[in-house]
């Protein structure tokens, strides 16, 4: 499933939001901003390197995006000071702007670059060969705050140093001296060898820090499971609240497209969080092997309303509890087959759980404000 099907997705929802009555529309457009956010703004983090390390780039992007790995990044010729993508074996994508040796005339065009695409982090290397060198690196970091202005005001700061421990406390000191750098600063790693132990922290330092729309690709590069499990937990709760809500209202059969599209965009963000490629089919053939019968589940709900609807505004609190246990159900299982790493069978067994004991305390259900409210 690519971004544009995810967009248009995304439209019919907001178009059916515009229907529902007021309190219901702010909790579902609440819960479709951070989901946005993730996977139809998503874009690689921006990372600027300065600084006076003359190590070669791919050899620093092997050191800093996967310690402890054999380096195996092919290197071609790149543009120089420009920003740049590079895949990181092959489970995500990040762009540099590599501006260590800059001068004079390069200048105006690293400061175009960072006026149209602002960096996330700006990583300050001191390859401890001087003093002056540092004061150096610290002074262009300065310029460019000047010259760029407000395109590095969210951009947080990391400094590496290549020397011994005194080089990695004199940049810190150095580096403290100035509040626009002081308050910016995040970590400051000290390397001592080619895949510093210092280093495996970074990436869940980066994950932490990024962006929404720059999470999920360093997040796939980390592949830290807690961060996975995070992401898509949210996902999850996000995607069972609006599903609740829709469910809800009054328009039998009309909302299953939306429905099942909005469950099949959650599994095939699960999948994607946990390294794999987007396929709205395997997502779509996942949900069926864990018996979740779309058709069967309609029919309930549907009987569900008419038996209620002697019972006005119940009826339909029921059918949007019945969507979004469902939901839920898929929703923890996917994460559980995708991210955990457990069988089918075990994921199936965990859907049906989850379905019995969602269905049977509704109130476990993650929901937002309001979702569950009368229909006004």
């Amino acid at each position: 499933m690519n971004q544009t099907a995810l967009l248009q997705i995304a439209e019919k929802l907001e178009r059916l939001a515009g229907r529902l009555p007021s309190k219901i529309r702010k909790a579902v457009l609440s819960e479709l901003t951070p989901l946005k956010e993730l996977f139809l703004k998503q874009r690689p983090p921006r990372f600027l390197f300065i600084g006076s390390s003359k190590m070669p780039t791919h050899q620093i992007i092997n050191a800093l995006f996967t310690p402890g790995a054999q380096e195996q990044m092919n290197v071609a010729v790149m543009p120089v000071h420009r920003w740049v993508d590079w895949n990181i074996s092959g489970h995500g994508t990040i762009s540099i702007l590599d501006a260590r040796d800059v001068g004079n005339s390069a200048a105006t065009q690293v400061e175009e670059d960072l006026r149209r695409q602002p960096p996330d982090v700006v990583f300050l290397f001191d390859g401890g060969e001087s003093n002056s060198a540092r004061s150096s690196a610290t002074n262009l970091m300065l310029h460019l705050y000047d010259e760029v202005g407000v395109a590095l005001d969210d951009a947080k700061v990391i400094a590496v140093s290549f020397g011994w421990e005194k080089s990695a406390a004199q940049l810190e000191e150095e580096l403290k001296m100035h509040p626009a750098i002081r308050d910016r600063l995040l970590k400051i790693i000290q390397f001592t060898e080619t895949h510093s132990a210092e280093t495996r922290g970074l990436l869940s330092v980066l994950t932490g820090e990024l962006p929404n729309e720059a999470k999920i690709e360093m997040i796939r590069i980390s592949r830290d499971r807690e961060a996975q499990h995070h992401i898509a937990q949210m996902l999850v709760k996000s995607t069972t609240a609006i599903c609740a809500a829709i469910g809800a209202q009054p328009i039998p059969l009309a909302d299953l497209p939306i429905l099942t599209s909005l469950q099949v965009m959650m599994v095939s963000g699960i999948m994607y969080v946990s390294g794999r490629e987007r396929s709205l089919r395997a997502a779509t053939e996942f949900i069926t092997a864990l018996g979740a019968n779309v058709g069967a589940g309609m029919v309930l709900r549907e009987g569900a309303r008419a038996i209620l609807k002697f019972f006005p505004g119940w009826g339909n609190i029921v059918c949007g509890m019945i969507a979004g246990a469902g939901t839920y159900a898929i929703g923890r299982a996917a994460s559980a087959f995708f991210i955990g790493g457990v069988s089918l069978g075990d994921a199936r067994r965990k859907y049906l759980a989850e379905r019995r004991a969602t269905s049977q305390k509704p109130h476990q259900l993650p929901r937002s404000p309001g979702t569950f409210r009368s229909i006004e």
